[in-house]
């Protein structure tokens, strides 16, 4: 290479090849996910990578304008974005395409999104998302469902210590609306509120009455049973209490159906949910994110949904065991490799006399299974 020539291996910051085993594990993971989604009846859609903007960011889609790539399409001369999140584009589905089928509708996709940053903890920037959307219920059931799905999900990849994390991300936004709160004041308790600092939210409060129950809110949060009992108790506005009554109606059903599974509940939790209008949920794994979902609008369609982020999962899921690599000499009988594939191994034929199982990286040869295989 010339001097300043970039070495052929280097990748924009952010982006990162994927090699075996992990792609072909990453591969089989969604696959699993996915076959699990269709077993509930979730039918699967395939939307585009690239889409005009106007379509790409309408709707639940604006919440992610920032994060996403734009370019110029050579064709129609239009603006074009590259997807930075697939659920939108599920909600355009659901509003055109599929307009006229019945409700409620159960889809699932799986693909690669980009974004134009990445996070401190997650400086990825292509990133594979696998998901289900319930489309046109507003029923408690089916925020149940669309996280049960989720659990099951990785219950069926293995991964260990389960914990789901249910939050209201609309409840904070309904008491600064009732307290009247505007401009700098509130977007100063917003930021309180986002760094869990109670002195600071206790001295935002402390003018405003309707705000009276907001930091014992704060202090809820933690196993949902009692989280559920704070705010049962607290002096809610009318709108802010219908919330908290369908929190505790969620986490009812949550409990009924998964009596084992650990659910935390946070009250006022809303950070990184900003297209989410009803009961939201992050799923953790081994203690790291591994999924999140909740209720938004596709068009003017209540919904809900569990996004799951596959590089997460690999990352605390167990590895399979791998399949014995079986070297295949030349002029070996054919009907014989296909016997071992059937029993689950892997085949790889020799091109040529050099070629051993070693250069190969097989574990055995062909000649080394019994004849029955």
């Amino acid at each position: 290479m010339t001097e300043g020539t970039l070495h052929p291996a280097l990748l924009p910051a952010g982006l990162a090849d994927l090699l075996p085993p992990e792609a072909e594990r990453e591969a089989t993971l969604v696959e699993r996910i996915l076959a699990l989604f269709a077993a509930h009846g979730y039918e699967r859609v395939k939307p585009p990578l690239i889409e005009f903007e106007d379509s790409l960011l309408a709707g639940s889609g604006a919440a992610v304008a920032e994060q996403t790539f734009r370019l110029m399409d050579p064709v129609s001369q239009r603006m074009m974005g590259l997807r930075a999140d697939i659920t939108p584009q599920v909600a355009r589905i659901a509003a055109t395409r599929l307009a006229r089928v019945p409700r409620p509708l159960r889809l699932s996709y799986s693909g690669q999104v980009l974004r134009v940053r990445g996070t401190q903890l997650a400086p990825g920037r292509q990133l594979p998302q696998a998901g289900s959307e319930i489309i046109g219920s507003d029923s408690v059931a089916a925020d149940a469902e669309a996280a049960l799905l989720g659990v099951a999900a990785l219950e069926a990849v293995g991964v260990p210590d389960i914990r789901l994390d249910l939050l209201l991300p609309t409840l904070a936004s309904s008491l600064l609306d009732a307290a009247g709160l505007a401009g700098a004041e509130r977007a100063a308790l917003a930021r309180a509120l986002d760094r869990k600092d109670a002195a600071a939210v206790e001295a935002a409060c402390a003018a405003h009455p309707a705000l009276a129950a907001l930091p014992a809110l704060l202090a809820a949060a933690g196993p949902a049973e009692a989280a559920v009992a704070a705010l049962s108790r607290a002096e809610l506005p009318p709108a802010a209490r219908a919330i908290a009554e369908r929190g505790a109606a969620v986490f009812a059903a949550l409990r009924s159906a998964a009596p084992g599974l650990p659910i935390t509940l946070d009250p006022v939790e809303f950070r990184g949910l900003r297209y989410h209008t009803g009961i939201a949920f992050t799923l953790y794994g081994a203690g790291r994110e591994v999924a999140r979902g909740g209720r938004y609008l596709s068009g003017e369609e209540p919904a809900t949904g569990c996004t799951l982020y596959p590089d997460a999962v690999l990352a605390v899921a167990p590895p399979p065991a791998p399949a014995p690599r079986v070297f295949v000499p030349l002029g070996a009988d054919p009907a014989r490799a296909a016997r071992a594939r059937a029993r689950g191994h892997i085949t790889v034929a020799a091109l040529s006399p050099s070629d051993t199982p070693e250069s190969l990286r097989c574990d055995l040869s062909l000649n080394d299974l019994p004849e029955s295989d």
